[in-house]
């Protein structure tokens, strides 16, 4: 019974993921487009993709910007609150290695140096059609990996 329970709940949240995006120091280009990625234009939602905004109901956190050292507490801490399994999506160059800002010194580099990264959507900002397409390679990549099991 346990085994059907973890399977209907991979089915779950790999055909209607949760997100919350979170700015870890970006110039808010990336959460523009990533906003505009929710929006009824592009229309992220018939992916099953739902913004919320509690960590503790998420499924994939989405990043936008280099993780600078006065937020990398808290993005852990926020990491650590998302229920398994969980996933990150790193959301355009500085997200992805700290663009512009690496070497700075109050910058950490990209996300992948704090917490574990499923997907990287490169790009200075990212498009929405780029974080559409990103987002739904995860949940295919994700799908496969469950069909394998």
């Amino acid at each position: 019974m346990m085994n059907l329970t973890k399977k209907i709940i991979t089915w779950a949240r790999i055909k209607s993921p949760w997100i919350l995006h979170f700015n870890t120091g970006a110039c808010n280009a990336c959460d523009i487009e990533i906003i505009a990625a929710l929006t009824p234009r592009y229309d992220l939602e018939r992916f099953g993709v739902l913004l919320k905004g509690s960590p503790r109901h998420a499924d994939v956190l989405v990043c936008s910007g280099p993780v600078t050292k006065q937020i990398e507490e808290r993005l852990c801490r926020i990491y650590e609150q998302m229920p398994e399994p969980k996933f990150v999506v790193a959301v355009g160059a500085c997200a992805c290695s700290g663009g512009v800002n690496k070497g700075c010194y109050n910058v950490a580099e990209g996300i992948d140096k704090v917490i574990p990264v499923s997907a990287y959507i490169p790009g200075c900002p990212a498009s929405p059609k780029a974080i559409i397409d990103g987002v739904v390679k995860l949940l295919a990549s994700l799908e496969e990996k469950e069909a394998k099991k």
